[in-house]
C-alpha cells in the first residue's frame, strides 16, 4: 500500500546543533573574508602599472574587407586581481555580517546559499576574463561575451540550488552549467595554442595559471556533485558549504599570487 506522503518533498532535517554549527561557519566566513581582505591590500600597495590594451574590432567596409582594430582602453591586471579579491572578501565579510546572517542562516537550513552564487557570478568571471586576457584576448566583445557566459554557469547553479534537493536531484540545471562553462576554457585553449603555428608560445606560467584554475574551478563542480549525491559526509549539507568556503579562499588566493608573482612585481 502506497503512502499518501510518499511522494511528497520533505523538508531537510535539522539536528539538534545546527544553531551552533553555522554558527561556526559565521566564524568561516569572517576569518576567510578577512584573509582575503588582508591579500587585497597587500596587492593594492605592491601593483605596478602593468596593463594589457583593451581594443574593439569595427567594420571597414563590406563584409568580407579587413577590419579595422582600435585601442580603447587599458586593463590593468593588478587592479583586477585586487576587484575579485576585495569583492570575495566583502561578500564573506557581509555573509558574516549581524544584518545579512539571518538570511544566511534561513538558507542553510532549506539547503541552498543564494549569496555564495551571485558572489562567484562576479568573482569568478573576473577571475576568468583575466585568465583569458593573460593568454591574448583584447577584444572587448570577447572579454564580454567571456564574462556573461561564466557568469551564466554559475547562476545555472543558483538554479540547482533553488529547485533541486540534495538527494534526487534534476541534473539539468548542472548540465546546462557545465555545457556554459566549459566555452570560457575553449576561449582560453584557442589563445594559447594560436602561437604555436608561429615561432612564438605562450610563456610556462601562463600554462601553470591555466592549469590550477581549471583544477580548482572543476573541484567547486565536484563538491556539489558529492553535496546533492549526499556522499560520505557530504550527505550533511553543511560540511558542503564548508567546502565551499575553503575553496574560495585557496582558489582565489592562488590565482591572485601566480598573476602577481608572474605579472605585476617589478
Amino acid at each position: 500500500m502506497v503512502s499518501p506522503n510518499e511522494n511528497e518533498v520533505t523538508e531537510p532535517r535539522i539536528g539538534d546543533d545546527f544553531d551552533e554549527r553555522v554558527r561556526r561557519l559565521r566564524w568561516w566566513n569572517a576569518l576567510v573574508g578577512l584573509a582575503l581582505a588582508v591579500q587585497a591590500i597587500v596587492i593594492a600597495v605592491l601593483a605596478n602599472d602593468f596593463s594589457i590594451p583593451v581594443v574593439a574590432t569595427y567594420l571597414a567596409g563590406p563584409p568580407g574587407s579587413e577590419p579595422s582594430v582600435t585601442q580603447i582602453g587599458e586593463f590593468r591586471l593588478g587592479w583586477g586581481v585586487f576587484a575579485f579579491v576585495a569583492l570575495s572578501a566583502l561578500a564573506l565579510l557581509l555573509i558574516a555580517s549581524p544584518g545579512i546572517f539571518g538570511w544566511y542562516k534561513r538558507n542553510l537550513a532549506r539547503q541552498r546559499n543564494y549569496g555564495r552564487w551571485i558572489e562567484y557570478s562576479i568573482t569568478s568571471s573576473l577571475m576568468m576574463i583575466l585568465i583569458t586576457m593573460i593568454c591574448g584576448a583584447a577584444d572587448l566583445a570577447a572579454i564580454l561575451a567571456v564574462f556573461a557566459v561564466n557568469a551564466c554557469m554559475i547562476l545555472f547553479g543558483l538554479l540547482m540550488e533553488k529547485y533541486e534537493k540534495p538527494g534526487r536531484p534534476n541534473w539539468l540545471s548542472f548540465l546546462f552549467g557545465c555545457l556554459a562553462g566549459i566555452i570560457p576554457w575553449i576561449v582560453v585553449l584557442i589563445y594559447i595554442w594560436s602561437p604555436n603555428f608561429g615561432d612564438r608560445e605562450a610563456p610556462g606560467f601562463v600554462y601553470g595559471i591555466i592549469i590550477s584554475l581549471f583544477v580548482f574551478f572543476n573541484i567547486f563542480a565536484v563538491n556539489m556533485v558529492l553535496q546533492y549525491k549526499q556522499v560520505g559526509r557530504w550527505r550533511d549539507y553543511l560540511f558542503g558549504e564548508k567546502v565551499y568556503i575553503l575553496l574560495s579562499l585557496t582558489a582565489k588566493a592562488l590565482l591572485a599570487w601566480q598573476v602577481f608573482g608572474a605579472t605585476l612585481m617589478d
